[in-house]
């Protein structure tokens, strides 16, 4: 295996170890507010390492993802290489972050306890989009600070007035 390929998997499988852990079991200590509220602290280092690999294999996924609808033996093909698969996991790695961090603030947000944010935040890490599911369905409560409605309903105040 190559060398940049086990170099980005684990920088990025360590350096979101603290992360899950604070988020987990100190979810408002300063210290947590501090770096996982910041997006570009958490979300850019995995970024990063995700460039790295992909910037070898970009014209080969560009086209094969761009230039026919992908088809199970179309996918199958492209992730028999090693650096696809890590790329994949990379892939996985940087969007449960950044949808655990988003749990994570929803969960503030809504002042649920750790018995409850504990729980949905693992399911965040090892099964992402059942995680951020459970997240938003815990904080039903929580108003989006940003929507496509609000957008609307800040639109047509603006055309009324």
């Amino acid at each position: 295996m190559d060398t940049i390929v086990l170099v980005t998997f684990w920088f990025s499988s360590v350096f979101i170890g603290p992360l899950w852990f604070i988020m987990w079991f100190f979810p408002r200590h300063d210290i947590t507010m501090k770096y996982v509220g910041n997006l570009r602290l958490v979300v850019a280092p995995l970024v990063i390492s995700y460039g790295i690999l992909l910037a070898p294999n970009l014209l080969e996924v560009l086209l094969t993802l761009g230039s026919q609808m992908p088809t199970p033996e179309i996918v199958l093909e492209m992730f028999s290489k090693d650096q696809m698969i890590m790329l994949a996991w990379l892939h996985f790695l940087v969007m449960d972050t950044f949808a655990g961090r988003y749990v994570w603030l929803r969960m503030l947000e809504s002042d649920k306890p750790i018995q409850i944010s504990l729980p949905i935040l693992i399911t965040c890490m090892m099964v992402g989009p059942l995680g951020l599911l459970l997240g938003i369905l815990f904080t039903n409560d929580v108003k989006e600070s940003f929507s496509v409605v609000d957008i609307g309903d800040e639109n047509e105040n603006q055309s009324m007035a």
